[in-house]
């Protein structure tokens, strides 16, 4: 028979794999897999298994929110192995599975994951950790991986919300050196993604439109720091209307981008934290994993 690692994030969400679970099982047995299960029980528990484990199976398929996709990745793309993945969102977001046209319906989702087809998407490589659809810098970058799971079940993207409002009176900017192509800016910024994704915290088309995961580039956006509250006006208009029309707003694509700043600075990988670091060196990595989408 075939092998198949069945992953999955008792918590996240609602804890609504509970109810699905046989139902999932089921749809994975029926397609001829002999099914080893692994519930997570802690930061890095996916991430972990995934590495050691995924050469004994020809289907890897995850379930949680975007922090147990990243760990179920990044452990493919650590462990050296062609394999795909499946996925069943289950968090509070899902902003990949959104750009996927993945179904929040876990059962829907569930087929899609054993019984789709294959799609080789790009997956990028920061340092020496990977991240499938957003690194990011700056101001509401904390919010994901600071606000409480049960927060999270109760108000959905409210909790980001309202954890983003309390860092509002503090924020930091960064002077930077960002490089990209033949290109050199030095600037001081208050928040940064580079980005491969439709939508970034549950916002669709913050990243731009006509967004392709598997074009070997990634959408690079830095926003500088405002002088007034003109300034700060200007940018949030910009944003809120997802129109580019400001010079506080730089906005490109690349598929690679270098960035050294005077200190330290905090990083989130697809909502969870991705260290501290002053260099960062992030690779496109082209159609690196093949991950099961809806069959056209």
């Amino acid at each position: 028979m075939k092998k198949l690692l069945f992953i999955f994030n008792p918590q996240a969400g609602k804890a609504q794999i509970k109810s699905r679970l046989l139902q999932i099982l089921d749809i994975m047995v029926q397609e001829s897999y002999e099914v080893t299960i692994y519930p997570t029980r802690g930061r890095e528990d996916a991430l972990n298994i995934v590495q050691e484990r995924a050469k004994d199976f020809e289907l890897i398929v995850c379930s949680g929110g975007d922090g147990t996709l990243d760990e179920a990745v990044s452990g493919i793309m650590r462990s050296g192995q062609h394999i795909p993945l499946g996925y069943i969102p289950a968090g509070s977001t899902n902003d990949f599975a959104n750009s996927l046209k993945i179904p929040r319906d876990m059962i829907k989702a569930a087929q899609i994951a054993v019984c789709g087809r294959k799609f080789a998407c790009d997956v990028g490589a920061f340092n020496e950790k990977y991240f499938i659809y957003v690194a990011a810098f700056g101001i509401f970058t904390e919010v994901s991986y600071r606000t409480r799971q049960e927060w999270k079940n109760i108000l959905g993207h409210a909790a980001y919300i309202l954890e983003g409002v309390k860092s509002l009176p503090e924020i930091t900017s960064y002077y930077m050196r960002v490089e990209y192509d033949d290109v050199v800016i030095e600037d001081e910024f208050i928040y940064g993604m580079i980005t491969n994704s439709n939508s970034v915290g549950g916002f669709k088309n913050m990243t731009g439109k006509n967004i392709l995961l598997d074009d070997g580039k990634f959408e690079v956006t830095l926003i500088r720091c405002p002088k007034n509250f003109a300034e700060l006006n200007e940018i949030l208009a910009s944003l809120t209307n997802l129109i580019d029309n400001t010079d506080l707003i730089y906005s490109t694509k690349s598929d690679h981008v270098k960035i050294l700043s005077e200190e330290e600075i905090s990083w989130t990988l697809d909502g969870e934290f991705g260290g501290k670091v002053r260099e960062v060196d992030i690779c496109n990595i082209h159609q690196a994993l093949e991950i099961m989408v809806k069959k056209r």
